[in-house]
């Protein structure tokens, strides 16, 4: 072929390389210029990605957020349901709601519980975390067992024309954390109805029962969070793109000023660069090519030339060896592991999250035999906890969280990183997790077995074997030593009660289920946050004012003192109604001198002279955790050293037979119990064995 018909084949080939340049680089695509507009949705303004509607195209946003603008306010229909939209939070991700049959009503027609958001697919509508339970029990009978005054909340309603004055509701915090008769009693009920408010309106409501106040909750909504690939978005928009969907492949896309893109237009541009390169080259390649075949076919016909003259010519064969990559080029570029199947499963084992393993959910799924109901151990506000055995052979308790949303995870992140962070003989042991993006949250503990305090005190341990007083005095110093550990690394437990404290087979403590704890700051005397813990044991003046301190710590240790002195539980509404909270309790009796009607009878208060100077004391401690105001308080450290003296006995001399008052230095003196006591009964009464009972044969973590 002559040399300049092969040129003008390579200006050719490039003509058409050049052709897959976009005509219409100075031109922004529609779909750019659409999406780029915010819209205005009923009364709503400047609303943008991922939301579509009105006048705004659907690929400009995912089919989930689709705004119906027809009314006095947007709606959206999340799984069938319709809910009115009060405002979205474009830079947080996050729209608040409110049910649209229960606006200005609560009674619709018919009544439906509020959808349940799917965590599960790649575009996600999750609760934030500062979403609650609210339970409507309609056409209900009277009730015929005394109730908090919280319960005590009744609306009216006609419903298909029928008078249906008895019905009530219930928040989350009331009905979570068990309280006796009351799930039986209002599931008597004809039906109930779960929806969803903020914390906030839930509080008020505690304090303003009024029909009114319940109808504002419901219209005040609640908070959800989208991601509909957010991240992809971000990039998009970092890009100079606009986020959008495409309808065709059902993913997002990208739509840039040249046309649309799978995630950021840099890739676009960057691709159109690189033709140009790879173009470049092959031209470039073709051109040499063409010079080497040239010059290579010259010398063929010199050599043809020559030899048809008799010229001598040495038959020499040169080669030219095309140009290769000397491997030392590769050899200085740091390599990468190649993994086999084993050294992934070597790598998995060792991933670690906050310093602890990480599990995957089919090791833990097998460990608890498919979380098998006979595996549980004990049900908490949170999550159930199975008896497990890992492959290693570990004797392990796995937490399931009942839920994995915002606010589970949250909590779960919170466990493991004050777990990881601390380390006492009186806390619990986490040996791991799974991966906060697992298909369930799950937290791997040492195996605890011999159940929890406010098992043996008065649940289901408690037939089995009796507490001796010696024992619950060191349960309280230890789980006071735990406690005060954590305040001086200014952590605060926040639900501190008998169900989280657990008991191994020598009756020592650990400190479990940080899921509500805080990190406290160091140079802040209090953190203001919505009041949670469990009714009974949460601090009055943190309910009252939102702000949590070491003392609310205290608090809740006062009731945890009265129920290993009583063996009483801390709310229970078979009591008279002053006395349900059993903090009101004890304060009524210390205060009139009746610390003998408060002891547990099986103690032996009234015939062991020890275990009567010893409980008093504790007794009177646990009144000075349980002031109302926190500065009456004393500290954890306080606390502990105040306990440890009684234990030793260092409660004062006696003389002339009469028992002095029992010195302990927790700055207040308000109640003086002892010094009335009369002479011991009994002066070489002997402290029994720590185990007076045998080890419990059941397990429990």
């Amino acid at each position: 072929m002559h040399p300049y018909l092969l040129l003008l084949q390579l200006l050719v080939i490039l003509a058409v390389l050049l052709s897959g340049v976009p005509k219409s680089l100075g031109v922004d695509d529609d779909r750019y210029l659409n999406c780029s507009q915010s819209f205005q949705c009923a009364k709503l303004e400047n609303i943008g990605y991922p939301f579509w509607g009105s006048n705004r195209p659907d690929y400009c946003g995912f089919p989930e957020f689709r705004l119906n603008c027809s009314g006095d306010a947007p709606t959206i229909s999340i799984r069938e349901q319709e809910f009115r939209v009060l405002s979205i939070n474009q830079s947080q991700s996050t729209l608040t709601v409110a049910r649209a049959d229960y606006w200005n009503n609560v009674c619709p027609t018919p009544l439906t519980n509020t959808t349940t958001i799917d965590n599960s697919s790649s575009r996600i509508l999750q609760f934030a975390s500062d979403v609650q339970q609210l339970l409507l029990f309609y056409a209900c009978p009277p009730l015929n067992i005394p109730l908090p005054p919280q319960l005590t909340s009744q609306f009216n309603c006609t419903i298909n024309s029928t008078a249906n004055s008895i019905n009530y509701y219930v928040t989350e915090d009331l009905t979570d954390f068990g309280i006796s008769n009351i799930s039986s009693s209002f599931g008597t009920c004809n039906t109930t109805v779960t929806v969803r408010v903020s914390q906030s309106a839930a509080s008020d409501l505690a304090l303003n029962t009024s029909e009114e106040n319940l109808a504002d909750a419901l219209d005040s909504g609640f908070n959800l969070i989208w991601d509909a690939s957010n991240n992809l978005c971000q990039q998009c928009q970092g890009s100079g793109g606009q986020c959008g969907y495409n309808t065709s492949s059902t993913e997002f896309t990208c739509y840039c000023k040249d046309g649309p893109n799978p995630s950021n237009c840099a890739g676009k541009s960057t691709s159109i660069k690189i033709g140009f390169a790879v173009g470049g080259a092959i031209l470039f390649g073709i051109f040499v090519g063409f010079y080497v075949y040239y010059c290579l076919q010259r010398k063929k016909k010199r050599a043809a030339e020559a030899q048809s003259k008799e010229i001598p010519t040495p038959l020499t064969s040169k080669s030219t060896a095309p140009p290769s990559t000397s491997l030392s080029q590769f050899e200085s570029i740091p390599s990468y592991p190649s993994f086999t199947s084993k050294s992934r499963s070597d790598l998995g084992k060792a991933s670690t999250y906050f310093g602890v393993q990480v599990f995957s959910y089919a090791e833990l799924e097998e460990a608890t035999e498919n979380f098998n109901p006979a595996k549980e151990l004990g049900d908490g506000g949170f999550g159930t906890v199975y008896y497990g055995k890992l492959h290693d052979g570990r004797v392990v308790a796995v937490k399931r969280l009942y839920e994995n949303n915002f606010k589970r995870v949250e909590q779960f992140m919170n466990e493991v990183e004050i777990l990881t962070r601390l380390e006492h003989q009186n806390l619990v042991k986490l040996y791991g997790c799974t991966s906060r993006r697992s298909r369930e949250l799950l937290l791997v503990y040492e195996y605890i077995s011999n159940g929890t305090v406010a098992d043996h005190l008065h649940g289901k341990r408690k037939e089995s074997g009796f507490l001796s007083w010696p024992v619950r005095l060191s349960i309280a110093i230890e789980t006071a030593d735990a406690l005060t550990f954590l305040h001086r690394n200014d952590v605060i437990h926040r639900d501190v009660k008998t169900n989280n404290i657990l008991l191994d087979d020598e009756f020592c403590v650990k400190v479990a289920d940080f899921g509500l704890s805080r990190l406290f700051p160091n140079d802040q005397t209090h953190v203001s946050t919505a009041p949670q813990g469990t009714p009974g044991y949460v601090d009055p003046e943190y309910y009252q004012c939102y702000q949590l301190t070491d003392k609310s710590d205290v608090y809740s240790f006062g009731v945890v003192l009265i129920e290993l002195i009583s063996s009483l539980q801390a709310v229970d509404t078979n009591r008279h109604r002053h006395d349900i909270n059993l903090a009101n309790l004890a304060i009524n009796k210390i205060q009139n001198h009746l610390v003998n009607e408060l002891v547990d009878p099986l103690l032996g208060y009234d015939k062991d002279y020890s275990v009567r100077i010893m409980a008093t004391a504790v007794a009177e401690l646990a009144f000075r955790c349980l002031q109302q105001e926190k500065d009456m308080r004393p500290t954890m450290e306080e606390v502990l050293e105040g306990l440890k003296a009684i234990q030793n006995e260092d409660l004062g001399a006696q003389e002339n037979g009469v028992a002095e008052a029992v010195v302990l230095d927790i700055g207040a003196d308000e109640v003086g119990l002892l010094r009335n006591l009369p002479p011991p009964l009994s002066p070489d009464s002997v402290v029994t064995d720590k185990l007076v009972s045998s080890s419990p044969t059941t397990s429990s973590f």
